[in-house]
């Protein structure tokens, strides 16, 4: 048994090279360069992608670090407003009481001053109907009419030094 090669070279066999190579030129001018250049956009687009979201990324975490900040200032402020607020509350109470005991001792002063002078104006009063009735006493013992103002001058006199006794 004779042995046939497996590829004999004849006319057609390089014909089909020759277009084999054509075809590839063909392809690798018109296909290949256009798909790569695709190919190439398309990677540099994904990295251009990358390094903005690497970027946007960044500013995220600076965005999300100042607003804790702010944050935390709001509430550091909102603290020391409401403990100004309870200071004044409470500078306000202390002042408030501080009037109202002021007050309080004023109208307990003016009292007693209208307890002195009521006090004394009973005493003019008392004195008064005293010295009247021991005029009246005494005109009934004498039965005589006697110097009205000269006995009342002398029962005044009686009765300012009994009242300093008393």
């Amino acid at each position: 048994m004779e042995l046939k090669p497996l590829v004999t070279l004849t006319y057609e066999y390089f014909f089909q090279l020759a277009n084999a190579v054509v075809i590839f030129l063909i392809l690798k001018h018109l296909l290949f360069k256009p798909v790569m250049a695709v190919i190439k956009a398309r990677e540099e687009d994904i990295a251009m992608d990358i390094q903005e979201g690497k970027k946007i990324r960044e500013e995220g975490e600076a965005f999300k670090k100042e607003y804790e900040e702010k944050v935390g200032k709001a509430e550091e402020e909102g603290r020391n407003i409401i403990n100004s607020a309870v200071e004044a509350a409470k500078e306000k109470s202390y002042m408030i009481k501080d009037d109202a005991k002021r007050d309080a001792e004023i109208m307990k002063e003016r009292a007693k001053r209208e307890i002195e002078e009521e006090r004394i104006r009973a005493m003019n009063d008392m004195k008064d109907e005293m010295s009247d009735l021991v005029i009246l006493a005494a005109s009934k013992v004498i039965e005589k009419e006697i110097d009205k103002d000269k006995h009342k001058e002398l029962i005044d006199e009686f009765i300012d030094r009994t009242g300093d006794v008393v």
